[in-house]
């Protein structure tokens, strides 16, 4: 699903854990179409189920490559993307702990994976925990699936540190000033030296890809 403000000819493909929940608050504020609830009514999921983040389909995306649309995307550090994974959606929001395959165990699953794992057990066996949940899977899935291969089909391509410039696209582009609520944060924080060199190399040929499929955005510091 492309997520698209046709009053504003505005098109975002949206990458899990890139900025996306501010990014979907800011559009919705702006859509005519979105229907924002009251404040007191407004949940972590709101944006979400007003534009649900799906993967890139060419045929799909072809609809907007036409002239008067304004079409971008917001990407991020490939490590501090994946890093996220686990302060935000393991830590804060416990949702290893919340999966009914990984509390009940399946036969495709390691019959000892805790659902309270430390960062190294985490990413050393990231791909079991995709397998056991479904929301760790999609957020650690590659931006190639969420933002389309390369060459990047966007007139605009922000990274999540050039969020200023993008409300101030946002806000020539529709008249209105746009401004973007950090939502979703991960209270934790970790880096890339806070993990065992082991698991480094678990996650290098993920992170190589990730790194060279977003080249001119951001360097990799894996040498």
């Amino acid at each position: 699903m492309v997520i698209a403000v046709d009053a504003h000819k505005i098109a975002y493909m949206a990458l899990p854990k890139a900025a996306c929940s501010s990014v979907k608050e800011a559009l919705a504020r702006l859509d005519p179409a979105a229907k924002v609830p009251p404040a007191d009514q407004i949940t972590p999921y709101t944006w979400h189920g007003i534009y649900p983040t799906k993967r890139f389909r060419p045929h799909r995306w072809e609809k907007y490559e036409r002239p008067g649309w304004f079409r971008f995307c917001v990407v991020r550090d490939p490590i501090q993307r994946l890093l996220s994974v686990y302060t935000n959606r393991v830590l804060q929001f416990n949702e290893l702990k919340n999966s009914r395959k990984l509390r009940e165990g399946r036969d495709y699953l390691p019959d000892s994976l805790p659902v309270e794992p430390d960062p190294d057990f985490f990413f050393q066996h990231l791909e079991d925990y995709k397998r056991g949940s479904s929301s760790i899977k999609h957020h650690a899935l590659g931006a190639w699936l969420f933002i389309g291969p390369t060459p990047l089909r966007y007139d605009r391509v922000y990274r999540v540190e050039e969020l200023d410039e993008l409300a101030a696209d946002l806000s020539a582009l529709s008249g209105q000033e746009v401004s973007f609520r950090r939502r979703n944060r991960s209270e934790q924080r970790l880096s890339l030296s806070d993990l065992r060199p082991e698991t480094i190399d678990a996650l290098r040929p993920f992170l190589s890809r990730e790194y060279a499929h977003l080249a001119g955005y951001y360097d990799s510091p894996l040498g």
